[in-house]
Parts: C-alpha cells; structure tokens; sequence
C-alpha cells in the first residue's frame, strides 16, 4: 500500500520557530513518537508515512497551532500530554476549550483533557460535583480556578476551601506551636494552588477580610454556607459522618466540590467518599465525574507510577480473592 502524505500549512499568525520548538527540540520529539517521515519546509509540514500514523502527527501539529494561537508556549510536556491524548484516541485538536481564568501573570488556566473537560462542565452544571482521580488529574487545581473565576464574576461572594485533618501516627496536640501553626501543613496545598492564581499580597488580603476562608473540616460543623463556592479536599479521608455534615452546610446560590484519590487513604474503614457516592450516586443535580490516566497532567513519570501501583494492586488482590475462596 501506497503511504499517505498531508501537508499542514502552518498559519501566518503561528511563529514556525514556538512550534518547532527551541533547536527544533518539539520536532524530534514528534518524530521519535510516530512512525512517519516529517519535513518542514517554510510554513509548509508534509508528514509520509502510514494512514494513522500520519493522522495522528497532524493531529499533535494541530494541537500545538492551537495552543500557540491562545497564546501559550508549548512546553515538552504539553507535548508530551498531547501525543499521549492522540495516540490513545481520547482527545483531539478541537477538545482544547475556552479560559476558565487568567491568573495574575496572564496565564491561561483551562482543561487539558477531555476528562478535565467533563470536570469543568460538570461544575458548570452542577450544585454539587465529586472529582474523583489519581495524583496529577487537576482535581483540586481546576476546582481552586473554577472558584477564583467565580468569586471575580461575582457568582459568589466568598470561597471555602476545607480539608480532613487525619493524623497520620501522630497527635495534633503533641505538636509544637500555635493551632494556626499545626493546621498549616494540612492546608498547604490549597494555599499553594490559590497563590499561583492570585498574587501573594492580594491572596493573603482576601484571607484576612475572611473572603477566602481555608479551615480544616471539623471546623465547618454547625455552619450554613451561603453564597459561597466550597470545596472539600482529600475526601478519601472523611468519615461517612463527616461527609454528610459537610455536604449538608450547603446554603442557597452556593456550589461544592469534592475532591478524593481513593488510592492515597490514611484512614480506616469504610470512607465518606465510598458512602456518598452509593447513596448519592442518582440524586440530580450531583455529579461525579472519575478523572484517570489519561488525565494526568503532571510530568509524564507520574502516569508511569500511577500505572505501577495500579499492576501491583492488581496482582495483590488476585491471590487475595483465591484464598478467600
């Protein structure tokens, strides 16, 4: 069989030197991926080669077009996210969506997957959306994005953000400093994600005025949240009976989202997250959108570990369920 042969016209508004990337570095990678021939000649790319192979480049050039025509400078881990999408069939050039923000450097925050896609949308949609993943699925950060938009849009006057505070073989008491002191390290992460959408000054002044609130989770028992947009993190590490007081703080024009990785528990027994979503699972207006590989959006290792414990997670079980037989 004859090969196929496309050419991509790279547009005018698109510098070829950002596609190529520096030394031409997004172009070898592109080629070590796919099993065709690449040429660049002007703003002219011809990819040779098998059908699908050959579909498959244009489809990562595309992407990268668009990316560059949003204003971004692909990365070789953009790259490498794309190439991943493209050859597992889960993503196109057109799954790219609009902004959810700006952050104060100007970067566009947005979905990078098409399971980030649902993500958003649910949220959008939804009064209540579980996000439910691996490490490295954007769950908390696209949540933390999806709130800023809405407290800048005005959708919501104030922003919650919560955790379980699990001692994981040590007491909370025991630990030197004040409560503020103690509680910080559970409630880093959030703080760390609202500080590369806002700036540190401006962040920390909306934490004083109390309009970004960020407290562990027993101190949301007894409250009614009103206007607000809250999200709970590391839900895997509730009780059912926290979870059901958290998610009944719900207040009228507010939006929760609730975030776990079932995979990284440090608690025992049956968990809030397991039990909300058998008994919540089809009550309308609650979604829960599971984010997985495909959606993991930090270095291309991380993927590779997730994929390894998942294998020995596997094979431990296999001997488990024969000897309980």
């Amino acid at each position: 069989m004859d090969p196929t042969r496309v050419r991509l016209t790279i547009p005018d508004s698109v510098d070829p030197t950002v596609l190529m990337g520096p030394a031409d570095l997004l172009l070898r990678r592109i080629e070590a991926a796919f099993d065709a021939a690449i040429s660049v000649r002007g703003n002219q790319i011809t990819a040779t080669g098998p059908s699908d192979e050959v579909e498959r480049v244009v489809s990562v050039f595309s992407g990268l077009i668009r990316l560059i025509e949003m204003g971004e400078s692909p990365s070789t881990a953009d790259l490498d996210l794309l190439i991943g999408q493209v050859s597992s069939g889960v993503a196109s050039a057109d799954d790219f969506p609009d902004d959810i923000l700006l952050t104060y450097r100007g970067r566009a925050i947005r979905p990078k997957t098409s399971g980030q896609k649902r993500y958003i949308e649910s949220i959008r949609d939804n009064t209540i959306t579980f996000g439910l993943g691996p490490a490295g699925t954007g769950k908390t950060y696209l949540a933390m994005a999806m709130a800023v938009a809405a407290l800048k849009r005005k959708e919501v006057s104030r922003i919650v953000l919560t955790r379980p505070v699990v001692e994981a073989g040590e007491s909370l008491g025991y630990l030197p400093g004040t409560l503020e002191e103690k509680l910080d390290p559970y409630v880093r992460p959030l703080y760390d994600a609202l500080f590369d959408m806002t700036d540190l000054e401006k962040g920390n002044a909306l934490i004083e005025q109390g309009v970004i609130e960020i407290a562990p989770l027993a101190f949301m028992r007894g409250r009614t949240l009103n206007d607000a947009f809250v999200i709970l993190d590391e839900a895997q590490n509730t009780t059912p009976d926290q979870m059901k007081m958290f998610l009944t703080r719900l207040g009228f024009n507010s939006k929760m989202v609730v975030t776990g990785d079932a995979s990284q528990r440090d608690l025992l027994g049956v968990n809030g997250l397991e039990t909300a979503r058998r008994v919540l699972g089809g009550v309308d207006d609650i979604c829960f959108v599971d984010l997985g590989r495909n959606d993991i959006v930090r270095h291309s290792l991380v993927a590779k570990i997730v994929d390894a414990y998942e294998r020995d997670d596997r094979a431990s079980a296999g001997p488990a369920r024969r000897d309980a037989k």
